[in-house]
Parts: C-alpha cells; sequence; structure tokens
C-alpha cells in the first residue's frame, strides 16, 4: 500500500499547460524538471521553441467542502473525447494552444467533501523509469507521467468565534478593555449591584456547550427615569438607596397567615361550607 501523504500535505485543486517563456499561473508551480533531472518541457521543437511545463496547483485550506480536487489524471488520444467526468488540461493565458499533436492530458474534479480518494502529486520520468509509491498514468510528449494518490482528507470547519461586538456586551468586566471612555464610566457608575455580579451567581448557571452564559450579549440600558445629564453620584443617588433582600427578608416581610379569613370560615354554617 502506497504510504500516506505527511499531515501537512495537500491534494492538488488542479493541472494547467503554462507557457516556458512565461511565469506559471497564479497559485500553481511548474514541474520544470524529471526524476532523473533533465528539462521536463513539452512540445518543444524547431517550429516552437519555448515548450510548455506542467503546472500543479494545491489546494489552498480544507475549510470548504465544496471546493474541487483532482482525483484522477488520464492520458487520452487527442481527438477522442474525455472520459465521463473528467475535463481537458489547458492553458488558463491561451485556451488554444497545442502541447501536443496527439494525446491530451485530463483530469477529473471532484468537491473535497464528496472525494475518497484524491491525487497530492504529479511527477514525469524517462518512459523507462519508474518512480517508487507513484501511480503511471501515462506517456505524453516522450515523458511518462506519474501521480501519487491517497485518502482524501476530511473538510476542517473554520472554527466559530464570537465577534468583537458581541464581545464587548458581555458582562465580563475582567474581558473589556480600561479605558477612561463614556461607556466605560457609565458602567462604573451603575451602583453596589453591578460590582457584585460574580461568575457564581445564578445568571452564570446556564451556560451553553460552548461556554457562553445566558446573560452574555445581553445589552444593559438604564430606564429613562434614572437617565441623567452626568455621571457623577448626584445623578445615580437614586440607585444608591436601593436595598437588595434575600428570599428570606422577603417572606419575612410579605408573611401573611390568613387568620381572618380562616376566623370567618370557622363561623360559616355547615350546610354553606
Amino acid at each position: 500500500m502506497e504510504p500516506a501523504p505527511g499531515p501537512d500535505a495537500a491534494p492538488l485543486a488542479g493541472l494547467a499547460w503554462s507557457s516556458a517563456s512565461a511565469p506559471p499561473p497564479r497559485g500553481f508551480s511548474a514541474i520544470s524538471c524529471t526524476v532523473e533531472g533533465a528539462p521536463a518541457s513539452f512540445g518543444k521543437s524547431f517550429a516552437q521553441k519555448s515548450g510548455y511545463f506542467l503546472c500543479l496547483s494545491p489546494l489552498s485550506s480544507l475549510e470548504n467542502p465544496q471546493d474541487n480536487v483532482v482525483v484522477d489524471v488520464a492520458v487520452v488520444v487527442d481527438k477522442s473525447a474525455p472520459p465521463p467526468g473528467f475535463s481537458a488540461v489547458c492553458d488558463p493565458l491561451d485556451a488554444k494552444a497545442s502541447v501536443s499533436k496527439k494525446k491530451r492530458m485530463c483530469v477529473k474534479l471532484v468537491p473535497l467533501g464528496a472525494a475518497d480518494m484524491a491525487v497530492f502529486d504529479v511527477r514525469l520520468s524517462g518512459k523507462t523509469k519508474t518512480v517508487p509509491g507513484y501511480l503511471r498514468v501515462g506517456e505524453m510528449g516522450g515523458f511518462a507521467i506519474w501521480c501519487k494518490k491517497a485518502k482524501a482528507p476530511r473538510p476542517v470547519p473554520k472554527p466559530r468565534g464570537l465577534s468583537r461586538d458581541v464581545r464587548g456586551l458581555s458582562l465580563d468586566t475582567a474581558s473589556q478593555p480600561s479605558k477612561s471612555s463614556g461607556p466605560a464610566r457609565t458602567l462604573s457608575c451603575l451602583g453596589s449591584r453591578a460590582s457584585t455580579l460574580r461568575r457564581s451567581d445564578s445568571i452564570y448557571k446556564a451556560s451553553s456547550l460552548y461556554g457562553i452564559s445566558a446573560m452574555d450579549g445581553v445589552p444593559f440600558t438604564l430606564h429613562p427615569r434614572f437617565e441623567g445629564k452626568s455621571c457623577g453620584p448626584l445623578a445615580f443617588s437614586a440607585l444608591g438607596e436601593l436595598t437588595i433582600k434575600s428570599l428570606a427578608d422577603i417572606e419575612e416581610e410579605y408573611n401573611y397567615g390568613f387568620v381572618v379569613e380562616k376566623t370567618a370560615a370557622a363561623r360559616l354554617p355547615s350546610s354553606v361550607s
């Protein structure tokens, strides 16, 4: 079995031809020599001095499962139609360029999310040379064409994070910048209750699987009754006089035994009750 590519290896996203007298297309790299070290120029003749290089383009990211990857390479006779699902490799700058008069190179592209196997590398050699670990595709322009196949990697979704605006609405003051701007001074003047909120309070107990509490991202705005022109102690004096009562204090203050009602009910005749 062929060895798997390294963790940093990426499958090929496409192949292209490029004139030897021009730089490769953007995102592509040219195969300028064979495994033996000989020049790998296709179509070079007396009538065409420059020739063409075969260029490779690796997949730049695994985040999008709809990005195409090369799953197979084939060499067909120039006059015959490409196999089902294949398309001819061409020069992006000159679609009518003819690299070979007898054969054409074709590739099969499949979305990354639907690919089982993928092509990770292509190499060229002499017709009698063997390239270990590579599959021989065919011959073209005096070269043997080899490709390396392996299991296609699975798409890796881009990690989702809280945006800067949502983080700015969080009640966690530890993550807020310490600036003396208007909004920061307003939060510092909300009274003792705002300063007593801690992670141990009940509002933080309903956290989700992503570590976001139930109150994160909820905007807080003062009632217009308490808004003032300044943020000084006088403007929020009413807030400072508020008393926070516990459940026991509330039950004790509003405890009602229904004594009068029970006494009146006891005086009613049995036939009424």
